[in-house]
């Protein structure tokens, strides 16, 4: 009987084989995974890529890694928390299964590039990738207090002041993926920003974004969450790094009303129609400050031009106006609802 949370290898290894090196290495354009890590070839490299270097003993190996428990599920593999043996470090495991598709593979080959060449401090750290038998293993930075959509769960609401607080942060990784790295995120919502015990705040999950190759930064692709989508994106025309925005503003004002600002929808011909033909969602002035209406509507514009960039709002009063309560988030994470799930309670 297979253990439970363990996914099923290909059954043949040869429907994948055209997408792997003579030696067992996944391989996508310039990037190449296998059991000794991941690279990027460049285009100046000629010739054929020199294998991949076996681990020394400062870096991550997947056999040091001890699965401790399941804390995702997606359409295409899990998250697992993994403590590594000698260091007793924790780390998030996202275990995906390899899928032959070509869609799909190009969307792993695309979160694998991205994720590598990311440095910053308010985005999840990717240490290293793995390709072994047919699954695909990704080493994430643990953050132990999950996600902001876990958090709602159990505050309902987010005060303006720790709302102000969490939202630089998220704008500082949206400006570094914006000006920093030229990517749309492209499915920001609560789901995909993270937090911790130490107060730190970090956008998660680039298995849709895209880098922006051309010098207009616009995409005509359709993938994301709809939920979230701007007018743009969700009638399926060009879009660019305001449609983050707009889902950044959404996000925003669900947690600041502890509801998604547009009724539920009976189908997606519901949403479209509210998203695209009806105003946009404010926040009410009655219950919020000026000063948070005005950034709710800097970033929910139906027209993309009409939108402040990353780096306009990071200077927008509201993220400034709360700043003499030195507002700790650390103790705000840890306090204002269920304790978090640090290190120390789950090894106990």
């Amino acid at each position: 009987m297979r253990k439970p949370g363990k996914l099923a290898l290909p059954s043949h290894e040869s429907t994948i084989g055209k997408f792997l090196t003579q030696s067992g290495t996944f391989k996508d354009g310039d990037l190449l995974v296998n059991k000794d890590g991941l690279r990027i070839v460049h285009n100046s490299e000629e010739g054929e890529a020199p294998p991949i270097e076996p681990l020394d003993d400062h870096q991550l190996s997947l056999d040091d890694l001890d699965a401790i428990k399941v804390i995702g599920k997606g359409s295409s593999g899990i998250v697992q928390l993994v403590r590594h043996k000698w260091t007793d470090q924790f780390f998030a495991l996202k275990v995906i299964q390899l899928n032959i598709q070509e869609s799909i593979r190009k969307q792993i080959a695309q979160e694998l590039k991205i994720s590598l060449s990311t440095q910053c401090q308010y985005v999840v750290t990717c240490y290293q990738c793995f390709y072994v038998n047919g699954v695909i293993s990704i080493v994430l930075e643990y953050m132990d207090g999950g996600s902001l959509a876990d958090f709602l769960k159990t505050v309902r609401t987010i005060p303006e002041a720790y709302l102000a607080a969490i939202f630089k942060q998220v704008l500082q990784g949206l400006m570094y993926l914006h000006h920093e790295k030229r990517v749309i995120h492209r499915d920001l919502k609560p789901s995909n920003i993270l937090i911790n015990h130490r107060g730190e705040v970090k956008i998660s999950d680039f298995g849709v974004s895209a880098i922006i190759a051309s010098s207009s930064a616009q995409r005509d692709t359709f993938t994301g969450t709809f939920n979230y989508m701007a007018p743009e994106r969700i009638s399926g025309q060009k879009h660019g790094y305001m449609s983050d925005i707009w889902s950044l503003g959404l996000v925003m004002l669900e947690c600041a009303t502890g509801n998604f600002p547009y009724p539920s929808p009976d189908s997606f011909y519901e949403l479209l129609e509210a998203v695209v033909d009806q105003p946009p969602p404010s926040a009410p002035t009655d219950q919020f400050s000026p000063e948070f209406c005005s950034f709710i509507s800097a970033c929910i514009q139906k027209e993309a031009t009409d939108r402040s960039s990353a780096q306009v709002l990071s200077d927008h009063p509201f993220l400034s106006m709360y700043d003499d309560l030195n507002i700790d988030l650390a103790d705000y994470f840890t306090t204002a609802g269920s304790p978090l799930a640090t290190f120390k309670q789950i090894v106990l």
